[in-house]
């Protein structure tokens, strides 16, 4: 940056361009705050800055609205959009609407500061579109870093028809990443086909894949489009591509290379213009080692590669993806959604998830129908996941309060003893009342209090009768 770097920083939240205000003026920069974008558009008449900061949802004109009179106006001026809003729609509306960048609340000031000098160095004409904000639920939730950066790539390849290779461990959401490439592509209208190539026996697979002609073997009564046909001008979803068998890998590398192909028992080319998004649990580069995956086809699917997070990497969302699930659950039962205890969340959120957000899912559901009462505590989860807590080392609890407060601490929270004192208290009082038949005295004893002290206890956390 040199003293001439002129931004401005647009936020309807004081403390955030009082902060950036003093990063950037550290840095060299001369920095102009504004509380909403009301006169930023007409004020780019008379002058223009380097770099505009925008808050995505403000009071009167909103992020997404500026950002798009700016490139009409000055489209060269890079605009990094910040936003609370840590969902797949704020991403891909920011990148459609040609913001330079995306920077997630609550953000590190180095970060915000790198990331400027990032804009100020790559200045350019963007070439965009305005953004339109949808107001339905976001396709994939996730405030963790690791799915930002999935938001991200799924931005930056709006307006690309390129091959994408998603990797990920089973039910981390692959095929909704497909969904989503695809509804932010410029195929959006067309068709969206995914097919399962594990779950497709192999000598079905490629009349599935490319169709067939009358009479092409026993049982073909009539013909049949295959998948690459049903999907022609749109996106045909490859899912668990590396249990592809060898013969078809050939195959589908000369439709990729070529864009034609032949059903099963035909003598007619078929042309065809679909994008490939394929998807894979497994270690591909090394079944490639192993000859067991073409390289050439490899690298064809290859040219742009999204990795999904197994669930236990993103512990943090987990108390939002519950929610989300149990109010998805409760609309569908047509019943009001069930509340998770605070320290059910906790208890969530420390668990292994190896089925990752499908089993979460799935609990969910479980949850809706089988817990008892409208809030969801410990004893009311699914067997099979209490297990893991009674398998659990005997210093887990240790590891899980820490997890919690140090993940409460970065979220800045303040005078957070209380809290956590009170919920500490509330499960040691339940727990010994459960051990003891509801005998208050006995409770008391087992715990080390006086009879007085539990009975204060009871009161102060609203635990009586």
């Amino acid at each position: 940056m040199t003293s001439q770097d002129i931004i401005w920083v647009i936020d309807d939240d004081r403390s955030i361009r009082w902060v950036l205000e003093k990063a950037l003026a550290q840095a060299g920069c001369s920095v102009r705050s504004f509380e909403s974008g009301e006169e930023i558009v007409d004020l780019l008449d008379r002058q223009q800055p380097d770099v505009i900061l925008s808050d995505i949802r403000m009071p009167g004109v909103s992020g997404l609205d500026l950002l798009a009179a700016i490139s009409a106006k000055a489209p060269h001026i890079p605009v990094i959009i910040m936003t609370a809003h840590t969902d797949l729609e704020s991403a891909v509306a920011s990148y459609r609407g040609g913001a330079f960048e995306y920077l997630p609340k609550p953000f590190d000031v180095d970060d915000a500061v790198r990331l400027v000098r990032r804009a100020l160095e790559h200045r350019r004409r963007q070439k965009t579109a305005a953004a339109v904000a949808v107001d339905r639920a976001p396709e994939i939730l996730g405030a963790a870093p690791s799915m930002q950066e999935v938001f991200r790539a799924i931005g930056r390849l709006s307006g690309s028809h390129l091959s994408v290779l998603i990797n990920g461990e089973s039910g981390t959401g692959k095929e909704l990443v497909a969904r989503a490439l695809h509804n932010h592509s410029p195929r959006a209208d067309k068709p969206f086909i995914a097919i399962n190539i594990a779950a497709i026996p192999n000598e079905l697979l490629e009349s599935e894949l490319f169709g067939h002609e009358k009479g092409a073997f026993t049982g073909a009564m009539q013909q049949r489009r295959g998948r690459f046909e049903q999907a022609s001008g749109g996106t045909l979803f490859l899912d668990e591509i590396g249990d592809m068998p060898a013969d078809l890998q050939t195959r589908l590398l000369r439709v990729l290379q070529d864009g034609k192909f032949y059903r099963v028992g035909g003598h007619d080319q078929i042309t065809t213009d679909v994008r490939i998004i394929a998807a894979t649990n497994q270690n591909l580069e090394k079944r490639v080692a192993e000859g067991r995956f073409r390289e050439d086809l490899f690298h064809r699917l290859n040219v742009i590669r999204i990795h999904l997070p197994p669930l236990r990497e993103r512990r943090e969302d987990i108390p939002t993806l519950a929610r989300h699930f149990l109010r998805q659950s409760a609309k569908e039962l047509g019943v009001e959604a069930k509340q998770l205890a605070a320290e059910t969340e906790e208890f969530l959120s420390h668990l292994p998830w190896p089925g990752n957000v499908r089993q979460l899912e799935n609990t969910c559901r479980w949850l809706m129908v089988m817990a008892p009462g409208q809030v969801v505590r410990i004893e009311d989860l699914p067997p099979e996941l209490r297990a893991d807590e009674s398998e659990a080392p005997a210093d887990a609890w240790e590891e899980t309060l820490r997890a919690s407060i140090e993940q409460r601490l970065s979220r800045g929270e303040q005078n957070i003893f209380p809290d956590i004192n009170a919920h500490f208290e509330r499960v040691l009082i339940e727990a010994a009342l459960r051990a003891t038949g509801g005998r208050k005295q006995d409770a008391a004893r087992r715990l080390g209090w006086g009879r007085n002290t539990l009975a204060r206890k009871l009161k102060e956390l609203q635990l009586e009768d």
